[in-house]
């Protein structure tokens, strides 16, 4: 399936220039800044991260106002330990989430071998699972160990990404693990929306980045768009795991919310 595309001209390629060349010295700037802070951080607390997150959060606000897309939030986010799941659009998500709430994503065992995402995401304490259900025991210990340590873990419960202008069925399997008794007394699940509005005469689905899209043409598609257009998080009340019988009614629950806010947004097909 073939995305949305618009033909780059001079404008457009001096628009790219102007907004990548800060936009890579502010991350891979702060990436470096993040590790030399890790260098102390790691030794004395490990995985409690105090100060590094300030640093994520840091890059990603100032991301969106580099690339120019308006940035807002609806909803209170969850305080504390927890697991937030999402709709999940684009590669902009990535940004779009970490700015509106300190937060650790989930993410399959393949991107942390991605160039340049791959060292991002291991370097921003990423979890990394395999899609293996001997593997489960394990990824249960290491979210019970994340949680406890106050960390809030996002999923993308699609396991894809789409167009923008859809919510894929959420898939079961990856509530399973917050259902086990070591989790599911205390633990909370809030659900988030993700709904990007695209600049007035742009495609409608001016941000999605799905199927066989390659990153580096989207980023320059972005980039070098004469307009950007919005993006508004959405946080819907927290849910008590153990309120539900089974993965799937969880499922079910998360993915009615989130849905709910593209409705109400007008943006779902």
């Amino acid at each position: 399936m073939e995305g949305p595309h618009h033909k780059v001209g001079l404008a457009g390629w001096v628009r790219f220039i102007l907004k990548a060349l800060p936009l890579a010295v502010l991350v891979f700037g702060c990436l470096a800044l993040l590790l030399l802070v890790r260098l102390i951080e790691r030794p004395i607390y490990g995985q409690r991260r105090p100060a590094t997150p300030y640093i994520t959060q840091f890059v990603c606000r100032n991301a969106l106002r580099i690339i120019g897309l308006k940035f807002s939030v609806e909803g209170k986010p969850l305080n504390g330990a927890g697991a937030v799941v999402a709709n999940h659009s684009s590669w902009l998500d990535i940004f779009v989430l970490n700015a509106s709430k300190r937060i650790y994503f989930v993410s399959k065992a393949e991107v942390a071998n991605w160039p340049g995402i791959g060292w991002l995401a291991r370097a921003t304490g990423t979890v990394f699972i395999k899609r293996d259900p001997r593997e489960a025991e394990a990824q249960v210990k290491m979210f019970r160990e994340r949680l406890s340590l106050g960390h809030r873990l996002l999923f993308f419960p699609e396991g894809t990404s789409t167009d923008g202008r859809r919510v894929l069925p959420f898939k079961p399997t990856l509530f399973a693990a917050f259902l086990t008794p070591e989790l599911k007394e205390n633990l909370k699940i809030q659900p988030v929306s993700v709904v990007y509005r695209h600049a007035e005469g742009a495609d409608v689905r001016q941000y999605g980045w799905w199927g066989e899209m390659d990153f580096g043409t989207h980023l320059v598609q972005t980039l070098s768009a004469a307009k950007q257009g919005s993006v508004t998080v959405v946080y819907h009340e927290p849910m008590r795991v153990a309120d539900y019988d089974n993965r799937k009614a969880l499922a079910h629950e998360a993915e009615a919310a989130v849905r709910g806010s593209l409705i109400q947004a007008g943006v779902l097909d």
